[in-house]
């Protein structure tokens, strides 16, 4: 109640409110604003986060992988056609992998870049990272390295080798996940759903997988794509001789592991991976990151660099190779043509 001799109008109490609002703004809004600022400024992840959080989606899309393939419950259908005029097959699998594996990086760092081959219209999985960071991790990584969040993109493929994987040829068929900071692969991990073996590797950081003695490039073994092989063998007896040995396989997480000293099976080895049709970069950017951890490289066929931003598409083809003179390779092959091969 107001006090005696006093009447409140209703105007002049809003008036009065006003004018307080007025005050606490002005009080606060440069605090608010400059806090907002400095949140922006220091909102940044760290590495060995996400390659921990990279292997906990990649173990978690492949459970998923191998539960619907074990259960038969593929419910597969074609995506469309490739160039070439395969089949680019879709499976429960896929997006069961996809959901897990997207949602669980996304859940726990919205702010960052997040792509996958597939898409669903899902609210998705509720699910977010614990924080728990693997010993082998912490083993070999002592110490975190931070970077800005709005320079990483990741790249997610929720099932390699889906081809294969309707085959019921399990031994081609990973998980993978891909950091690339600026554009530059950094943090790779290939998970084999049905070994259980996860391969990763930080650049100038840890890997926990190391190459083989020896290399031949004189004579190469060549590994090459089983279900979108292209022109690929004339390619490569062009560069390499008519009796060079060439090794289909599925999957490009497969084929990467085939360069290096995978331990959980008898990998089919090669001295190096060639591809010459249309791929894409969440095929290839985590084997690109371990490669480089390991001192190796997987360029396109002229021995440029691939750039992990932008467009989903490699047009340039694939040459990766481990201690082996990776230019000299590049000026073994032949002109390179995309509309060619």
């Amino acid at each position: 109640m107001a006090p005696m001799g006093i009447r409140l109008s209703p105007l002049g109490v809003a008036v009065f409110c006003l004018l307080g609002l007025g005050v606490i703004y002005h009080l606060y809004a440069g605090v608010l604003s400059s806090r907002l600022a400095a949140l922006r400024q220091k909102r940044t992840v760290d590495l060995r986060e996400l390659l921990a959080l990279s292997m906990e989606a990649a173990v978690q899309g492949g459970r998923e992988v191998k539960r619907i393939r074990l259960e038969n419950t593929l419910e597969e259908r074609s995506k469309g056609k490739t160039k070439e005029g395969a089949n680019e097959m879709l499976t429960l699998g896929d997006l069961n992998s996809h959901r897990k594996m997207y949602y669980l990086i996304k859940n726990t760092f919205p702010y960052i870049q997040v792509n996958s081959e597939e898409r669903d219209n899902s609210e998705g999985e509720a699910t977010v990272w614990n924080r728990y960071i693997p010993p082998e991790i912490l083993n070999n990584v002592p110490a975190g390295k931070e970077v800005p969040a709005d320079s990483v993109t990741v790249w997610i493929d929720p099932l390699d080798a889906t081809q294969e994987y309707t085959e019921d040829l399990k031994q081609y068929v990973t998980t993978m996940v891909c950091v690339a900071v600026e554009g530059e692969p950094v943090v790779g991990v290939i998970h084999k759903p049905f070994t259980g073996y996860t391969a990763w590797g930080m650049v100038d950081g840890a890997t926990n997988i190391k190459p083989r003695q020896s290399y031949n490039s004189l004579n190469p073994k060549v590994i090459v794509s089983r279900s979108h092989a292209g022109k690929v063998k004339g390619f490569v007896q062009q560069a390499f001789g008519n009796s060079t040995e060439i090794i289909p396989a599925g999957g490009a997480g497969y084929k990467v592991l085939a360069l290096l000293d995978a331990t959980d099976e008898k990998y089919e080895k090669a001295d190096m991976y060639i591809h010459v049709t249309f791929i894409k970069k969440w095929d290839i950017c985590a084997g690109n990151a371990i490669l480089k951890a390991v001192g190796g490289h997987l360029t396109t066929l002229k021995g440029d660099e691939i750039d992990y931003t932008g467009s989903e598409k490699n047009t340039g083809g694939v040459l990766a190779s481990i201690h082996i003179d990776h230019k000299a390779l590049v000026n073994r092959l032949p002109p390179w043509d995309e509309n060619k091969y």
